[in-house]
Formats: structure tokens, sequence, C-alpha cells
């Protein structure tokens, strides 16, 4: 085969060919696709990961592809080849609500995807406008009774973590108003700052610098224990709502077949990346745990996660309207 491909391609161009076959993983960009719109959780995990891998040779590009709570992208990630070279940071929404959010979903996370690890995951946290009247939960909860259909809450999208704290805080107080779902929590986050918007529940890590510069109000985190970064702020627990312990994540994934030596590799990196002292100070600092777990472990949380959030959803009613 070489003496024919010899008379028709010259030597350089062919020793060219077969250096790049030979060259290890990655010998060309890797794409991150992320679910959401620049600003959010998902978008900040990507880009700091992305810096981590570019400092252990990769050359990384990130790819926001926003839309139906990272069906969008999930499903370009799908469609791609399994050569580890298209990758996706997702959330909770993307990898676990959407099996059950979505009667007919274009992805299936346990038979479309292969696992690479959980980056980072972090409590919710209840906000609302510097100006709303209520300055705790049961001020809010009292307010929300009153007004019955005037309290607009956000998400960063239908099925989202958020979208779901907000689900289950209506089953438990039996209160609360109008969903607005919007494109990623950032354009949720301008609008709760704005005043257009009177709630959210955002991810706490996105958030606290927000909250300590006085442009948006936190009423309650949805984690078991107050968050050291603002300890003045209560739980939901202590609060008065028993059992509301939601912690979001975010988790990257690579399409189902990918080599098992690229996924371990990009396993490897991205936790050494994620454990440097830098960014874990940063991460912990904003509010985020890092969990970089293995492929296997994140694969059985997935499973584990879709199953509790599909229960959520049914018992909620929560659809993608």
């Amino acid at each position: 085969m070489i003496d024919a491909l010899r008379r028709f391609i010259p030597w350089t161009l062919l020793f060219g060919v077969f250096t790049a076959w030979a060259q290890p993983y990655p010998n060309k960009p890797v794409r991150i696709l992320v679910p959401f719109v620049a600003g959010g959780t998902s978008d900040i995990v990507a880009r700091a990961v992305a810096q981590k891998l570019n400092e252990a040779g990769y050359v990384t590009l990130v790819e926001n592809r926003p839309g139906a709570n990272g069906s969008v992208a999930a499903e370009a990630l799908v469609k791609s080849p399994p050569d580890g070279y298209t990758i996706m940071v997702g959330s909770i929404g993307t990898f676990a609500i959407n099996m059950g959010l979505y009667k007919n979903p274009r992805y299936d996370v346990m038979r479309d995807l292969d696992a690479i690890t959980v980056a980072v995951s972090t409590p919710n946290v209840l906000i609302t406008p510097p100006q709303f009247p209520a300055n705790n939960l049961k001020e809010f909860i009292e307010y929300a009774r009153k007004n019955p259909g005037k309290v607009s809450y956000g998400s960063s999208g239908s099925g989202s973590s958020d979208h779901l704290s907000a689900e289950m805080f209506k089953i438990q107080t039996q209160s609360f108003g109008v969903h607005i779902p919007y494109r990623g929590g950032a354009a949720a986050q301008t609008d709760i700052m704005a005043g257009n918007i009177e709630a959210s529940f955002q991810n706490f890590g996105t958030v606290v610098p927000y909250i300590r510069a006085g442009k948006m109000k936190a009423l309650a985190v949805t984690s078991k224990n107050r968050m050291p970064q603002l300890p003045q702020v209560p739980t939901m627990i202590e609060s008065g709502l028993a059992d509301f312990d939601v912690t979001s994540w975010q988790a990257f994934a690579a399409p189902k077949g990918t080599p098992k030596d690229i996924i371990a590799k990009l396993h490897a990196d991205m936790a050494k990346g994620l454990r440097a002292a830098d960014l874990t100070q940063r991460f912990n600092a904003q509010g985020f745990d890092i969990v970089a777990n293995t492929p296997a472990e994140a694969s059985a949380f997935f499973k584990q996660e879709i199953d509790r959030w599909s229960a959520v959803v049914k018992q909620s009613g929560a659809t993608v309207d």
C-alpha cells in the first residue's frame, strides 16, 4: 500500500500524514460544548477547566450552544465522532432532570454518553431584588400567599435545578407564582438585579459576588448547612422547610464509544486542573465544592440523579412550557 501511495503522493505529504496518525491524543483542538449562555455556571466551569487543559498541552475551544435546558448541545454532542475532540460540560438539568422532564428527549444520557467526571457542586440560593419587601423566608412565603400569581420567579431554563428547586418550594409552601424560564442563569440574574422579576433560585457559586455587593438579596440556601462564604444566610431547612436539600452540579461527558484511554486521559488532566490550588481556592471562595470523581463514579451518579429527579418532576407536574 505504501508503494502505491508513493506513486501518487509526495514523500513530504505522506510523511506528514503518517506523523499525524502517530501523534498521541490530543493532536488537534478539543471543542467543549456549553449548553447555556455565557456567564452561567456551566460556562464558568467550562472556561476554568479549558484554561487548565491548555496549560496541560491541549488547545481548547469553548462553544456556547444554549437551548432546551441543554438538549441542543447534548444532541450535537451525541452526533459528534466519539474521538475525544468534542466533549460537553453540562448541568444537573442536562445530565439528569431532562431524562424525566421530556416525554421524548432527543438524547439518552446513559445510552448515548460516556461520563468523564463530575467537576463541581454547589447549592442553590433563593434571591430577590434588593428592594423586595421580604427580608427572610417567612416573610417571602407570606408575601407570595397574599399576592397569588403576582410573584414571578426566573430560572436558567425549564427543568434546571433552580426551576425544580422552585417547584419543590411551591409544593412545600403552597405558594409562589409565575415561572419565567431564561436561556441560562446569567440572564435571570440580570433581571433580578434590574427588578424585572421578583425571585429566583440560582446556583450559589454564580451569585455570591452580587449578593456581597448588595445587588441582590439572599433569603436562604438549599444546602444542609450554611455556606461559609455567606454565613449570615440561613438554610431552607432551618427556615422551616424540612428535607429541602438541593445541590446543583456540573459534569463533563463525551459521545458514547469514546476510547477508554482518551476518557481516562481527559479525566486525569481535568481532575489535576480542578484540584490545582489556584482553581480550588477560586471555586471554594465562590461556593463550589470540587468533586473530580472517576468516570465510573460519575456514571453511577448520573443514574442516581436521573432516578431522583424523575420522581420530583412527576410529583411536581413540572413541564417544559
